[in-house]
């Protein structure tokens, strides 16, 4: 898939993703990778990167990569836990999250996301707890 019908797939399944702004440049079960452009409109004071918008974005690749990885008889994922670390101010430029999964089980999928500003410096680390939804009998 292009990375346009990648962007366009994630945000028919997550249209936050839309409303963000949020595109799409890599998606399989090893690695997904989501990218955020700064915009005045997603910031606190001073110019910096609202960290919501940023938990959001990895929250989204986060969510996409436990998907990728659902088992077989698997509806859906939720996430049911997240951590964030923040380690640095994005005042600029596009931030991409890239997100691996670490336990891929039957009922959870640990998801760690690293948020990376335009230099490549590491700005986020995010850990998440997906759990396996399944279709109710």
């Amino acid at each position: 898939m292009s990375q346009n019908d990648l962007t366009a797939y994630i945000h028919e399944r997550m249209p936050l993703t839309a409303t963000l702004g949020i595109k799409c440049a890599k998606m399989t079960p090893e690695e997904i990778v989501l990218t955020l452009d700064w915009s005045e409109t997603l910031c606190t004071g001073s110019g910096i990167l609202h960290g919501g918008a940023i938990m959001a974005l990895a929250d989204s690749a986060g969510g996409a990569a436990a998907f990728a990885n659902l088992p077989e008889g698997a509806s859906g994922t939720s996430t049911i836990e997240s951590k964030t670390n923040f380690l640095g101010a994005v005042r600029e430029g596009t931030v991409t999250a890239t997100a691996k999964p670490l336990h891929v089980g039957g009922s959870t999928i640990v998801i760690e996301t690293e948020i990376r500003n335009k230099a490549g410096k590491l700005v986020g680390k995010v850990t998440q707890t997906q759990t396996v939804l399944r279709p109710r009998p």
